[in-house]
C-alpha cells in the first residue's frame, strides 16, 4: 500500500536511520523533524535553522528562493507564535505530497512560481539478513530537480544544519543548550566533502559525538559556520547570501567572534552546504546529500521507569556501530563508497515486499513496523548484543529489559534479522535464567548489572522457549542450540514446579503475564504457551540426543493439552476456570480473551503445527473474531488508555459474550493493541479464516492513515512499540513459506485465494521472491545463498510440486513447472 499523504497530514513522520542508531524523521511537508540521534527518544525535538532551500535563476527573470518544504498549515499557535529557529516567515512551496513505502520515501514538492519539479527521495539502506548494512547511522537525502521551463536554469539546493552534539536541554526560547562547545569544520576527503559537526567534549562523555552533512558532488558551495550573534544575524546573512547569487561565502574569522550575548545562544553553530547545477530546459538532475551521525556512548545501565539496578550508570558502554566507524565522517564516507550496492539491495527488498500480490494492508503493516527495529526502541551494543525497550516515550525509553512477554509477539526480526533474536535468546538462557529455572523477564545482564528481583512471567518464560526453537529451526545451528539448551531445560522444568500446584499437568498457580497482573487458576493463555513450549522442548531435546527429556516433554504436552481442553473449552472458546472470579482482582473468568491461544499462534509461526485440537482451536479463534472485533467503537465503553475510538474499527482484548464480567477485570481488557490484533489476524489466517484476519489488519492500518496517526508509529506503552512487530505474522501466514534449516527444506503453501501469489521470502541464509501460479512456481534469490534437500510447493491449481537438491546463489532462479494434467484429473 503506497501511503500518499498531503502536506496537511502533520502526524505523518517517516523515520530514517539504521538498526540501533537513532533517527531523524521527515514529515509530510518534507521537513526534518524528531531529532533522536543521541541514544534517546526525542519526539517533537527540532534543530533550529535546520532545513533545505532551493534557489533558481533564469536570464531575464527575478531569482526565486524557497525553503524546500510545503507551507505550514494551521493552527499557528505557540508561546512565541513560531520560534525563530523554525523560520516560519520564509517562503515555502505551495504544496507537498508524501509517498512512503518503507524503507523508501518520496516527497513531491511543487510551486508554480518556481518553474521546477522537485522530488525528495530519502532512505537508510535496509538489506535483509544483514544487521550491519541495515544499521548505518545515516541517511540519503536526494533532491531530484527538473527544469520545466523553456530556458536554462541555474539551481542551488542548500542544506543548513545546526550542530546537534552536546545538547542537554532547551531554553524558554526553544533553542538548545549545550554541554561543551560545538565545533563545525569543512572537510574534503575520503571521496566526500561537506561539514563535520563536532565538540570539545571528552571521548568518554555520554554526550560526545559527531554529525556530518556531506555530498559526493563536486559542484558545491558552502558556509561551514554561520555568523554568530544573539538575534537572527547568522540566518539573515545566510539567506541574503543564498538569494543574491546562489553561492555561499564562508565567514571570516573576525565575523565568527560572537558579540557579548548569552552563552546559550552563542554556542549554537550552524553550517550550510549547497550543490550548484545548471539545468537545460526539461533536464533533470540529482542533488544528493548524505546525512550521518555518530553518538558512540551509552550509560552502562537502563535508567528506565521499571527500576532495574543501575549500578553501572557511571560507566560507559559503546554502541555496536561505534566499533565500525570512528566518527560521523567515517559513516558518511562508508555510505558514499557503498551506496550503489546498498541502494540496489534496498530497492530489491522494497520491490520484493511492495511489488508482490499480497493484500496491500498486510504489506503496509509488515513494512511500516520495520521502523520499530530502527527506532530508539532498539539498540545493539558492542559485541553485537541486542537489547530493547518495550517502546519509546517522547523523551525516554519505555519499560526496559527486552521484556520477554512483550517481545513474544514480535516476528519481524526473527525472519529478517535473525541475528538480533538469537542474541536475545542468548541473553535469556545464558544470563537471565537462574539455577532454579526462573527467568528474569527483564534483562539487566546486557549492562552487567544485578538481576531484577521480581516474580517470573509465565507467558514470557514459556514463549522464550518456543522462540528458541524458532531461532534454531531458522538457522539450523546445533552447536548454538546445545549451548543454550541447559538454560531452556531449567526454564521449562521450572514451570512444573512453579505454576502447576496440584500436579495434574495444567498450570494453575499465580501467573504473572503481559497484562502486568497475575492470573490465578487454569487459563488457556498460560497453558497454550505451556503446551507449545513442551513440544518445542521435546523437538530440541530429541535433536540433541536428550531422549529422556524429549519423552518426558512429549508426554507432558499431550497430558496438558487433553486436560486443558477438558477443563477450559466451553464448546465455543477457552475460558479461565475459577470458582469465584472476584476472589482476586484482574481476572477474566468466562471472558473470550483475544490472547487465549497465543501459544498455538506461536507454534504455527515456529513450525510446530497444531499443538491443541484443531477443531476447537478454529472455533475459539473464530469466537475471538466474532466477539472482540468491533466495526465501530462509537458505543464501546472504556475507562482505560485509548488507542482506537469513535468510528474506528478494532479488536478489544477481551469480551464477555456469556456474561460473568468480573467486578474489576484485568487491566487493559477494554483496550485495543495493534500487536494483539496482528497476532489474532495471523492465527485466523493459519486456521483458514483468511478474510477475517485481513479485516483486522485493514482496521489497524486504516487507523494509521497519516491523518489520524502516523503510518510508521504504532504506539502502545510508548512509540514504536515492540508488540507491533507481530505485523510480520500475517505476511508469513498468507505466503505460506516455511523454512526448516535442520531438514534443509523449504515449503510454500499459500493461504491466499488468488490465481498468482508473489511475495518476499527469507531463510536463515538467503532471501528473495517466490511466485506461485497456475503455470508453476519460481524462486529468485536476491541475497545470500540457499541449499535445499527439498523444495515443495502446494497450490490448488498445481497440486504438489517438488524439486530436490536445490542450490541457489544471489541472482539465481529455480522454476517448478505445473503438470500438463490438472491435479483434479489425475
Amino acid at each position: 500500500m503506497s501511503r500518499v499523504l498531503d502536506g496537511a497530514d502533520a502526524v505523518a513522520a517517516f523515520p530514517l536511520g539504521g538498526i540501533g542508531t537513532g533517527n531523524v524523521s521527515i514529515g509530510a511537508r518534507g521537513e526534518l523533524r524528531d531529532w533522536e540521534l543521541a541514544n534517546a527518544p526525542g519526539k517533537g525535538a527540532s534543530l533550529p535553522f535546520t532545513f533545505f532551500a532551493v534557489r533558481v535563476a533564469r536570464d531575464g527573470h527575478e531569482p526565486v528562493t524557497r525553503v524546500l518544504e510545503g507551507r505550514l498549515r494551521p493552527p499557528h499557535e505557540g508561546d512565541q507564535g513560531y520560534d525563530a529557529g523554525r523560520l516560519a516567515g520564509l517562503p515555502r512551496l505551495q504544496s507537498s505530497r508524501m509517498r512512503g513505502e518503507y524503507p523508501l520515501l518520496q516527497v513531491e514538492l511543487a510551486d508554480p512560481g518556481l518553474g521546477l519539479e522537485v522530488t525528495l527521495t530519502a532512505f537508510t539502506p535496509l538489506v535483509p539478513l544483514d544487521v550491519d548494512d541495515s544499521g548505518i547511522p545515516g541517511a540519503v537525502l536526494r533532491y531530484t530537480v527538473k527544469n520545466t521551463g523553456a530556458e536554462p536554469a541555474d539551481v542551488t539546493v542548500a542544506g543548513s544544519m545546526a550542530n546537534p552534539v552536546g545538547i542537554v536541554g532547551r531554553n524558554v526560547f526553544h533553542f538548545p543548550e549545550f554541554a561543551g562547545h560545538p565545533r563545525n569544520e569543512w572537510r574534503d576527503e575520503d571521496g566526500i566533502r561537506g561539514i563535520r559537526f563536532g565538540t570539545d567534549l571528552g571521548e568518554r562523555d555520554l554526550r560526545f559525538g559527531s554529525a556530518a552533512l556531506t555530498t559526493t558532488d563536486r559542484d558545491v558551495t558552502a558556509k561551514p559556520q554561520w555568523l554568530s550573534g544573539f538575534w537572527q544575524d547568522g540566518v539573515q546573512v545566510f539567506w541574503d547570501d543564498l538569494r543574491q547569487d546562489g553561492r555561499l561565502e564562508p565567514e571570516t574569522v573576525e565575523s565568527l567572534d560572537p558579540p557579548p550575548h548569552p552563552d546559550w545562544f552563542t554556542r549554537l553553530r550552524v553550517g550550510s552546504l549547497g550543490i550548484v547545477k545548471t539545468l537545460a530546459p526539461q533536464e533533470e538532475r540529482d542533488f544528493e546529500f548524505l546525512l550521518a551521525w555518530h553518538f558512540p556512548n551509552r550509560a552502562r545501565a537502563w535508567q528506565g521507569n521499571i527500576g532495574l539496578d543501575n549500578a553501572g550508570a557511571g560507566d560507559v558502554v559503546r554502541n555496536h556501530y561505534a566499533t565500525r566507524f570512528a566518527d560521523a565522517w567515517g559513516v558518511a564516507a562508508h555510505l558514499a563508497a557503498r551506496l550503489p550496492g546498498l541502494e540496489a539491495q534496498t530497492r530489491r527488498f522494497h520491490q520484493a515486499l511492495h511489488g508482490g500480490t499480497l493484500p496491500a494492508a498486510v504489506v503496509d503493516a509488515a513494512a511500516a513496523n520495520l521502523a520499530v527495529l530502527r527506532s530508539t526502541t532498539c539498540f545493539v551494543l558492542e559485541n553485537r548484543v541486542f537489547a530493547a525497550w518495550e517502546g519509546s516515550f517522547e523523551h525516554a525509553g519505555s519499560c526496559e529489559g527486552t521484556c520477554t512477554h512483550v517481545w513474544n509477539y514480535a516476528q519481524s526480526a526473527a525472519f529478517l534479522f535473525p541475528e538480533l533474536e538469537r542474541s536475545a535468546r542468548e541473553t535469556e538462557f545464558r544470563h537471565e535464567t537462574r539455577a532454579d529455572g526462573r527467568m528474569n523477564f527483564r534483562a539487566n545482564s546486557v549492562f552487567g548489572n544485578a538481576p531484577w528481583e521480581f516474580h517470573p512471567a509465565v507467558d514470557g518464560q514459556l514463549g522464550a522457549i518456543v522462540r528458541l526453537y524458532r531461532e534454531w529451526r531458522f538457522a539450523g545451528d546445533d552447536a548454538w542450540l546445545a549451548g543454550l539448551y541447559p538454560g531452556a531445560r531449567r526454564a521449562l522444568d521450572f514451570a512444573f514446579r512453579e505454576w502447576d500446584a496440584d500436579g495434574d499437568g495444567v498450570l494453575d498457580s499465580k501467573q504473572h503475564n503481559t497484562y502486568d497482573i497475575e492470573f490465578f487458576g487454569p487459563n488457556s493463555l498460560a497453558n497454550s504457551m505451556f503446551v507449545a513450549a513442551l513440544h518445542a522442548g521435546a523437538r530440541m531435546a530429541e535433536r540433541l540426543g536428550e531422549d529422556a527429556d524429549a519423552a518426558r516433554y512429549r508426554e507432558a504436552a499431550g497430558r496438558c493439552a487433553e486436560r486443558m481442553d477438558a477443563l477450559l473449552y466451553n464448546g465455543e472458546y477457552y475460558e479461565q476456570r475459577l470458582d469465584d472470579v472476584d476472589e482476586h482482582r484482574y481476572q477474566y473468568g468466562t471472558g473470550c480473551l483475544s490472547d487465549q491461544l497465543l501459544g498455538q499462534q506461536l507454534a504455527h509461526v515456529a513450525g510446530l503445527g497444531h499443538v491443541l485440537p484443531a477443531g476447537h482451536v478454529r472455533s475459539a479463534i473464530g469466537a475471538v473474531w466474532r466477539y472482540n472485533f468491533r466495526e465501530t467503537l462509537a458505543e464501546h465503553h472504556s475507562v482505560q488508555r485509548t488507542y482506537a475510538l469513535g468510528d474506528e474499527a478494532g479488536l478489544v482484548l477481551c469480551s464477555w459474550p456469556r456474561g460473568g464480567r468480573p467486578r474489576i477485570p484485568f487491566v487493559y481488557c477494554d483496550e485495543v493493541w495493534t500487536g494483539i490484533e496482528y497476532q489474532v489476524a495471523t492465527h485466523l489466517i493459519y486456521e483458514g479464516l483468511v478474510e477475517e484476519g485481513l479485516r483486522i489488519v485493514r482496521a489497524v492500518r486504516d487507523r494509521h492513515d497519516g491523518r489520524r496517526r502516523s503510518p510508521w508509529n504504532e504506539a502502545e506503552c510508548g512509540n514504536h512499540y515492540a508488540r507491533s512487530l507481530a505485523s510480520w505474522g500475517p505476511l508469513l501466514a498468507l505466503s505460506g513459506v516455511d523454512y526448516d534449516a535442520p531438514a534443509a527444506t523449504l515449503t510454500i503453501r499459500p493461504r491466499l485465494d488468488a490465481p498468482v501469489v508473489r511475495s518476499v521470502f527469507t531463510t536463515g541464509g538467503g532471501w528473495g521472491e517466490a511466485e506461485v501460479g497456475p503455470d508453476g512456481a519460481a524462486l529468485v534469490l536476491h541475497g545470500g545463498s540457499l541449499d535445499l534437500v527439498r523444495l515443495t510447493v502446494e497450490h490448488p491449481s498445481l497440486g504438489r510440486l517438488e524439486a530436490t537438491g536445490v542450490a541457489l546463489r544471489a541472482g539465481d532462479t529455480v522454476s517448478l513447472t505445473a503438470p500438463t494434467t490438472p491435479p483434479e484429473e489425475k
